[in-house]
């Protein structure tokens, strides 16, 4: 399999599964979330959220794709740009730190450790960016596909719990605790990357043509 890392950009958004692609969840605040949901114009939204945000700070999520197709994809940014955040019983978010607000890894690809891969690649990105960590808000009891990533799966890669809550407590992945683990941190992430690149080919037998060729050119 051909795997491939994208930044989310105006370009590739409609690869976003049918119902993330105009999800306004986290992009709006509750009140106008609903008044676009009324007046069918949560598409347009979201595209205006994402080309403001792409002007003003830069990339706000990935696209991972399989032999180009779409696999999966998480988004990302400030707190400032997540209006929903307001709306959590466990927000602020910590100023010195990005949200991993929403992601999807497709049912397809469930089991191939593609979220991982995910976090890692927004992990390296805000570190890169100054930040010292990455919160999200946890659902503790999600019972299917949603706005809100999976309490369980965010401990699962590093994520600690900050402030507990029944249901949507707000968890912290630390990236600059200590050098050692800095340093452990990013060569995973190379790691990963690497892992995600396409193979080179192997190289093509020589034939006897190719001898003959070769001596000729001696």
């Amino acid at each position: 399999m051909t795997r491939r890392l994208e930044p989310l950009t105006l370009a590739n958004l409609d690869e976003l599964p049918v119902p993330c692609r105009s999800c306004v969840f986290w992009e709006l605040d509750p009140v106008a979330a609903s008044h676009a949901g009324r007046n069918g114009d949560t598409g347009l939204e979201k595209e205006a959220w994402l080309s403001q945000l792409l002007l003003d700070w830069g990339t706000a999520g990935v696209v991972l794709t399989i032999d180009d197709e779409p696999a999966g994809f998480a988004i990302y940014a400030p707190a400032a740009y997540l209006p929903r955040i307001q709306a959590f019983p466990t927000a602020p978010v910590s100023p010195d730190a990005v949200v991993l607000a929403t992601g999807r890894i497709l049912p397809r690809y469930l089991g191939l450790g593609l979220g991982k891969i995910l976090v890692q690649a927004v992990a390296k990105d805000v570190l890169k960016r100054g930040f010292r960590a990455v919160e999200a808000f946890g659902d503790s009891r999600w019972n299917g596909p949603g706005c809100v990533w999976p309490t369980d799966f965010l401990q699962a890669v590093g994520f600690g719990v900050v402030r507990d809550h029944p249901r949507n407590p707000r968890l912290r992945l630390d990236l600059r605790s200590t050098v050692t683990w800095r340093s452990e941190m990013e060569a995973a992430v190379e790691r990963l990357m690497g892992a995600i690149r396409p193979e080179p080919s192997p190289p093509r037998p020589v034939t006897v043509r190719d001898a003959v060729i070769r001596e000729s050119h001696r």
